[in-house]
């Protein structure tokens, strides 16, 4: 960015529009808002919606020699437009784009993709006269303006107001869009008689340029006929302007709400910010930040009309902060929401209500926190691959930061931004290779000396992607939706999404003078337990700060590798009682002396994580019936977006991760008091006891548990062929199971997917939303908080393994995400009793894939064991249409049979066949159809003595004659005639000679000569005469 004239240079800023239908459901604008960023002469607009997938929505405008001021960019929305007003700090700009309800021909929206407003944004000019113009400039004066706003009249005209450099403020009028007309500008001052009085300021005394009345903040607010412009200026005063009576209708030194003011009268305020806020039931409310250095003040006032058009100011709350640097805030009717970065660069995000407040005590939100800073490898471990899996794991770094460390990497010399993320892989490892390559001057190492090379280059191109990751993550703004209270922070490459914190995740992350301020924890409803589950908490939070980084990862590969986690968590404490420098254990041992009941504070944490439910989620119906088709196609793409999908599934990786060292910590918490037994424990053994056989089972299966939905939640989907799709698909035909997979939205190549993002798309939002939406109207409002939690919640209850549901696994097989199926059922074997059946068919089906046959039939037998108890297994065999076998197990070897015909293994047909018939000793249609299927299979298999031995054991006379009258024919076609007159065939005798006589007579003699034929095997049987 070069220096303008004038040398003014404001930092990067931006915001966001929200729709005002964005809370409604059947609106096309559901859950619809524009972010945009502003840097130096640019302005970057991004239309995001989490419904539907916007095309074309993204838009850079570029103002040349000017800087676009702060303040300066404005949306609003009429009936038939959505205008964007900019001003920058030579030239005002209005851009008119299409409402969105104006751009679909239809009524009803199906499509997962929609064109953005931005689509025909190319079409239109900055610089159209009727749409811009140029800021005059007041003789003599210098200087740009300070800060802006814009608006538009109920008439339809674009104003916009901006800080004067001499003072005051200057209003550029443009006229409607729609009608010819000339541009007005006002200026807004007071007099010269007033600018006299008030002009003895210090500031002019100690020879500063600027005017008192510089504009830092303005804000707008239309009030009946009138607009008013509200400007919070440099001498700590707040003045109100009537912009139809241009005259200054209100002045309050803001001073007057800050206590110990003394020293502050003489600062020139800089960073003072100002903010509204109006809603029905309060008015007009206006939040006024004062930036003073170490004691920045909120202060929230409401705006009172007193008879003839007279106001004043009524003080509603002053907060304090104590953060040093304010990004921004926003203001709601009832909250300020507000985003620091503090000495060390962390953002830090807080809110308060400023209504109602425990002693202005703000809330905290948990930032997402950067990539750990050094990668830890294990011994075992490959530096390449540990790097390349932190680097390419979801959650960690956005592809851009990436590809900048690329480019610096290899000094820029090609740019390449469409690549996959797959190719991205790739490029890194050559790049990072062919580096360390060339370094290498030395022909032989060690391999000790070649791991430490490999851990220098990775851990350099690392240090560059963290850098990039970091300067993205810097936060520009805040934006708090009014009609879903959806709130983003905008960052400079990308924008996060606030969610609701759980309130067991909340105790685990919370700082501990938080902790000690919660009177009433959300969890337990006796404020007893409740006491002791911050007691216990608190402990937890000593174990997890003495776990070192080795043990961390010690009890991870612990979980990984299938090892009992009580087994690892003993290690653990081992480890800690010998390393215990700075007394931890004692310290935790006279916290746990507080706790008056442990067992029952356990038990409510223990209950509180547990996700297991007796309900179905999204019970089999569709969405329920009796919707409108508007209603129902509104309802088929809520939150169905990319980015609501990486959003939903981001907050279940991070509850699990949270979640996964809450159990961790819990677990060896309680081997530890199991270590002090009576020392801490007032009930003694009764109490030791139920720990011993129940609380720590449960601990330990709930840390398997939240471990595997970590590691789902991470690990990302494999891209399939579309033949080996076709070929899956046909498999899953002849299973009959419908659920066939949705050809998922084409997502951004440069985002990773999931396979928990797999399942949200192609299956469980689906049922999420139906789940929600019986249990409440379709025209309630989209309210963020309690939506997402929501799905969030269903989403962690649809993948938890203890549920009967077995939609995930089923979504892989639909999907052929064999390896991710196999890994899945080897974590949760050892300790999940549910669905024991129907994981062994699923991994049948993952051997069927990798060609192992005999396998797969090992599994297909033992699933056989639990098929009248598991709800996949019976929807499985409850599918034949045909005479319907006797017994639900033989429905199944049915269904695997035709699975095994279907993929062509004959082999393990009559295998399974053979096991089959001794299911069915009592009936007897089975055995026949099954000894058919044998006799059919050896046939084609060439086993002629096999198929003769099949074809004597069927029980069914009619079946039998249709295997003799094949097995005569085919054996003539091979020519095989030795075997076909030398088997016994044991009262067939009449049977055989009939099918050859009759086939001697239908044939032409040249071609079989079937008379031959039957000369022979009477011969072969001594019967002279007959032949």
């Amino acid at each position: 960015l070069s220096a303008l004239p004038g040398g003014v240079k404001f930092p990067d800023s931006a915001g966001a529009f929200h729709y005002e239908e964005s809370g409604k459901l059947l609106s096309v604008t559901s859950n619809r808002f524009v972010h945009w960023s502003t840097s130096g002469d640019t302005v970057q607009l991004v239309e995001q919606s989490l419904d539907t997938n916007l095309l074309n929505n993204a838009v850079k405008l570029k103002f040349t020699h000017c800087t676009v001021l702060p303040g300066g960019v404005n949306i609003q929305e009429t009936l038939n437009n959505v205008i964007i007003l900019v001003s920058t700090n030579q030239s005002v700009h209005r851009l008119v784009l299409p409402h969105p309800t104006r751009m679909y021909r239809s009524e009803l929206v199906t499509e997962l993709h929609m064109q953005s407003i931005f689509t025909d944004v190319g079409k239109l000019s900055l610089q159209d006269p009727s749409h811009s113009a140029i800021i005059p400039s007041s003789v003599g004066q210098t200087g740009s303006p300070s800060t802006s706003t814009a608006w538009l009249s109920q008439s339809g005209e674009a104003h916009y107001a901006l800080g004067s450099p001499a003072g005051g403020i200057m209003v550029v009028t443009l006229p409607p869009h729609d009608t010819q007309g000339s541009v007005s500008v006002l200026e807004l001052k007071r007099s010269s008689m007033m600018q006299r009085l008030s002009g003895w300021m210090p500031t002019a005394i100690r020879g500063e340029q600027s005017p008192a009345d510089l504009v830092l903040s303005l804000a707008v607010r239309e009030l009946e006929e009138d607009s008013f412009i509200f400007a919070l200026c440099q001498d700590h005063k707040l003045r109100m302007w009537s912009f139809r009576e241009q005259a200054c209708l209100l002045e309050a030194d803001m001073l007057e709400y800050m206590p110990a003011c003394k020293g502050v009268k003489r600062l020139a305020g800089q960073g003072h910010r100002l903010r509204l806020a109006f809603s029905s039931t309060t008015g007009l409310c206006l939040c006024v930040y004062l930036a003073v250095p170490q004691r920045g003040q909120f202060t929230v006032l409401q705006l009172v009309a007193t008879d003839n058009n007279r106001y004043s100011l009524d003080h509603i709350s002053s907060l304090f902060t104590t953060q040093e640097t304010l990004v921004d805030f926003a203001l709601t009717s009832s909250d300020i929401w507000g985003v620091w970065v503090d000495d060390s660069n962390t953002t830090v995000v807080k809110y308060i209500n400023f209504e109602h407040n425990t002693a202005g005590q703000w809330n905290q939100v948990f930032v997402q926190p950067p990539p750990e800073e050094e990668v830890h490898i294990g011994v075992d471990q490959d530096p390449r691959e540990t790097y390349l899996e932190v680097l390419f794991s979801p959650l960690r770094f956005t592809a851009s930061a990436i590809i900048k460390a690329l480019q610096i990497y290899r000094r820029g010399s090609e740019r390449s931004t469409d690549w996959s993320w797959e190719t991205l892989k790739k490029e890194v490892t050559v790049a990072v290779e062919s580096e360390l390559q060339s370094s290498v001057t030395e022909f032989e190492f060690s391999q000790e000396e070649y791991r430490q090379l490999q851990v220098e280059f990775w851990s350099k191109f690392y240090a560059c992607c963290l850098q990039y990751q970091e300067a993205q993550s810097l936060p520009l703004g805040l934006t708090v939706s009014l009609h879903t209270s959806l709130v983003c922070l905008l960052k400079k490459g990308f924008v996060s999404f606030l969610l609701p914190c759980f309130a067991v995740d909340h105790l685990y992350l919370s700082y501990d003078e938080y902790l000690f301020s919660e009177e009433e924890t959300p969890i337990a409803e006796d404020p007893e337990v409740g006491r002791d589950v911050l007691q216990l908490v608190q402990c937890l939070r000593l174990v997890s700060d003495a776990v070192s980084g080795e043990m961390a990862y010690e009890m991870e590969k612990a979980l990984e590798h299938l090892q009992s986690p009580e087994r690892a968590a003993e290690l653990v404490l081992e480890n800690m009682l010998s390393d215990d420098n700075e007394n931890v254990i004692e310290d935790i041992q006279n916290k746990l002396q507080d706790i008056r009941n442990p067992m029952a504070a356990m038990m409510v944490l223990l209950r509180e994580m547990d996700l297991e439910t007796d309900s179905e989620v999204g019970g089999e119906g569709p969405i329920t019936p009796g919707q409108s088709l508007n209603t129902r196609i509104s309802l088929s793409q809520l939150y169905g977006s990319s980015s609501a999908v990486s959003v939903v599934c981001q907050a279940v990786c991070h509850m699990t991760m949270t979640r996964a060292l809450f159990c961790r910590d819990l677990l060896i918490l309680q081997k530890l008091y199991l270590r002090f037994g009576d020392n801490v424990f007032l009930g003694g053994g009764a109490q030791l006891l139920q720990l011993q056989q129940d609380l720590i089972p449960r601990s330990s299966h709930l840390l398997s548990s939240y471990y595997l939905l970590k590691h789902i939640s991470q690990s990302l989907a494999s891209s399939v062929p579309m033949d080996i799709i076709d070929a899956n698909l046909q498999h899953l035909t002849v299973l009959e199971l419908s659920d066939t997979p949705a050809l998922s939205a084409s997502r951004s190549v440069l985002s990773p997917q999931t396979v928990v993002e797999l399942f949200y798309q192609t299956a469980a939002r689906k049922m999420i939303i139906s789940q929600i939406y019986s249990q409440q109207q379709s025209n309630s409002l989209l309210h963020w908080t309690h939506m997402i939690s929501n799905v969030v919640n269903l989403l962690a209850q649809l993948l938890w393994p203890s549920n009967p549901g077995f939609q995930f696994p089923e979504c892989l097989m639909a999907n052929c995400q064999y390896t991710q199926l196999q890994e899945y059922v080897r974590l949760i074997g050892p300790w999940c009793q549910v669905n024991i059946g129907s994981c062994r068919f699923m991994l049948g089906q993952c051997y069927l894939a990798n060609g192992e046959g005999q396998k797969a039939l090992q599994c297909f037998q033992e699933a056989a064991m639990e098929v009248e108890k598991e709800e996949f297994l019976m929807r499985l065999t409850g599918t034949e249409e045909e005479e319907a076998a006797s017994t639900p197990r033989l429905q199944y070897y049915n269904k695997v049979l035709r699975l095994l015909e279907d993929v062509g293994l004959p082999e393990l047909v009559i295998q399974l066949a053979s096991l089959a018939i001794t299911e069915a000793v009592s009936d007897v249609n089975s055995q026949a159809a099954l000894w058919t299927r044998i006799f059919k299979h050896h046939l084609d298999l060439g086993h002629n003595s096999e198929a003769y031995e099949a074809l004597t054991q069927n029980p069914d006379c009619s079946m039998q004659l249709d295997c003799l009258r094949q097995l005569v024919v085919v054996l003539c076609e091979r020519s095989q005639l030795q075997d076909l007159v030398q088997f016994s065939y044991v009262n067939l005798h009449d049977e055989v000679v009939s099918i050859i006589e009759s086939r001697a007579r239908g044939l032409d003699l040249l071609a079989h000569n079937y008379y031959e034929l039957l000369y022979a095997f009477h011969i072969n049987r001594h019967n002279y005469r007959k032949g």
